[in-house]
């Protein structure tokens, strides 16, 4: 047997050169962790831990509420809402500054609030806000990256997986991390709306004002189709806010909720909900796979003692509170360079949690934290995940330097955001300490 140090550096550098090759990050992670298990507590243990970690992880009572805000955010794209949202969104803003990217980042907000992923918002507003902007006169680039830095408000808009799958990795409430999400989720899209009008009274040939008008019974009017959103929203949160049931209930009836919608609006058919539920499954299975493979590979640096080592070799550095703090948003900011948002949580949390908590900041505080970071790192390259994601569903010719020139303000952007949410913690804390009240 090694000892854990020698493993840990020789598991360390199996993982990189799995990723490096391309495997999977959840195939690799596992793999990495069942090795590391072999090297220091035996192949017998190594085994145990394959054959129960995957069955015990996928029968979790609090990872069942993933699927099911999959599933409502599957329905929601099904029923159109992203429609009739853009159009309020856009009736009521168009004639600002900068009117139609606003429109965007606001419908795209909203729409978070039902789909929890960031992935999903980016590819429908790519379809049906990035067209409608470039035939308004406004830069591709800059349109472009505003749909792929929008997207990643769903990130900490309630319901939001991130937020879910930190609270497993963590054993904090699922409950209160999600009501943590809103109030900087909504500080993030403000900061975005103002920084688009900034932009755009700068440089005005960049987001011209549209020669078009609408009455105020036409904006009126367009506040009708908010109401399913509305309605979904207020379910999902109310009932989580109140107490009334928790988030796995709160996921089951939101996806029906969002069903209902399909339903009223005439959207079903028996091969759009066949369609519907295959992704939903294809989705869940790959964010399962990934949090499976994290977590055999916490067991080995638990077992082995490194989390406890490298835990408390870091507190015994007696730095002060924030230089740890940045040392975990540095960590963040290399690994969202190279790794999607799950993994890094999966893979930075059991070794980082204890430190940056046993330094005196607060669990759900550092939720948002992470979760914000994890936003941040869906947009920086070279493997922005949004990016990509706008790319690959553009309609119109566009390259990845492209949108990478049109995010960059709003990396900026996202930079100021983390900045007030780590110099004023109530922002996060406020919700949640109200319903512990």
């Amino acid at each position: 047997m090694l000892d854990p140090v020698s493993a840990g550096v020789i598991t360390t550098a199996i993982l990189f050169t799995m990723l490096f090759l391309g495997v999977h990050i959840g195939v690799a992670l596992g793999l990495a962790g069942l090795i590391g298990m072999y090297l220091t507590i035996g192949e017998f243990a190594a085994l145990a831990q394959l054959a129960t970690v995957p069955f015990a992880t996928t029968n979790s009572f609090t990872l069942a509420v993933i699927p099911l805000f999959i599933l409502m955010g599957a329905f929601a794209t099904q029923a159109a809402l992203t429609t009739d949202l853009y159009r309020a969104a856009f009736t009521w803003m168009g004639r600002l500054p900068g009117g139609l990217a606003m429109a965007t980042t606001l419908a795209s907000a909203a729409f978070g609030a039902a789909s929890g992923s960031t992935l999903v918002n980016a590819a429908v507003f790519t379809r049906m806000a990035l067209p409608e902007m470039t035939k308004y006169g406004y830069d591709k680039r800059l349109s472009a990256g505003c749909i792929a830095a929008a997207g990643t408000l769903a990130a900490l808009i309630p319901p939001s997986i991130l937020m879910v799958v930190y609270g497993i990795i963590t054993e904090q409430s699922v409950a209160k991390l999600l009501m943590a999400g809103l109030l900087p989720g909504l500080l993030s899209g403000g900061v975005f709306m103002v920084g688009i009008y900034v932009i755009a009274k700068i440089r005005p040939e960049l987001a011209p004002i549209p020669d078009i008008r609408f009455t105020w019974g036409e904006r009126f009017r367009s506040l009708s189709g908010v109401w399913g959103i509305a309605a979904l929203f207020a379910l999902v949160i109310g009932g989580i806010y109140t107490g009334f049931f928790v988030p796995t209930y709160a996921g089951a009836i939101g996806a029906f909720g969002a069903l209902v919608l399909v339903i009223l609006r005439r959207r079903m058919t028996w091969k759009g909900l066949i369609e519907t539920l295959k992704d939903a499954g294809s989705t869940t299975s790959t964010i399962f796979i990934i949090v499976i493979g994290g977590i055999l590979f916490a067991r080995f640096l638990t077992y082995t003692g490194l989390v406890a080592g490298i835990s408390d070799t870091l507190l015994a550095l007696e730095l002060s509170p924030f230089t740890y703090l940045l040392a975990y948003i540095a960590i963040f900011f290399v690994l969202g360079m190279v790794i999607e948002p799950i993994a890094i949580l999966v893979m930075t949390l059991p070794i980082m949690f204890p430190v940056i908590t046993g330094a005196g900041f607060d669990p759900i505080w550092l939720g948002v934290i992470s979760v914000k970071l994890a936003e941040i790192s869906l947009i920086t390259p070279p493997v922005g995940l949004n990016v990509y994601i706008v790319r690959s569903a553009s309609p119109i010719p566009l390259t990845l330097v492209d949108v990478f020139k049109g995010v960059t303000p709003f990396i900026l952007m996202e930079i100021v955001i983390l900045g007030l949410l780590v110099a004023f913690p109530a922002i996060a804390l406020f919700l949640p300490d109200i319903m512990m009240g």
